[in-house]
């Protein structure tokens, strides 16, 4: 596999146009996610969607890296899957964490990504499934929308206060 500035394109115009399958499955997660820790989660529209792809690719170091996961799942398949479910994991999980960005949202699209996963049934190779699990994923945790994103974090340390 070649990766081309041509080809990040293409990837990043596939990953917008595939909001009809991701935004219902992230929303999905989300609510999944809300009713487990018993709080309110906005949902997502596809424009928020699709603004927030063009975001991640117009940062061209993580869309290059973004564009060689998505294209290695889009073309994974393992004969009988399951003797290779771990290398769709493992793609899946860092291309989560590659969306959502640094730490600590990286990890929580990680964690995210396997409770996307189960829920997730594609057709086509054994990194379908995957993928969207990864998009929906690693979209969900960097898009506004939990409550405890909205404001300023409480552990920030005031850099004028003295010594």
């Amino acid at each position: 596999m070649r990766l081309t500035a041509d080809r990040v394109a293409a990837e990043a115009a596939w990953v917008r146009d595939r909001s009809d399958v991701v935004v219902p499955l992230l929303n999905e997660t989300r609510r999944r996610l809300g009713e487990e820790f018993e709080t309110e989660v906005g949902t997502v529209s596809s424009d928020q969607y699709r603004d927030e792809v063009r975001a991640v690719f117009a940062d061209g170091d993580v869309a290059v890296n973004v564009a060689g996961y998505v294209a290695i799942l889009r073309e994974l398949d393992v004969e009988g899957d399951y003797p290779g479910f771990v290398v769709d994991e493992v793609l899946g999980r860092e291309l989560a964490a590659t969306i959502a960005g640094g730490s600590p949202l990286s990890l929580l699209a990680q964690a995210t990504f396997h409770y996307a996963d189960v829920a997730t049934h594609t057709d086509g190779g054994a990194g379908a499934d995957d993928l969207d699990a990864a998009l929906a994923a690693g979209f969900q945790t960097r898009l506004p929308g939990w409550d405890w994103q909205a404001g300023e974090s409480p552990f920030a340390v005031d850099s004028s206060r003295p010594e």
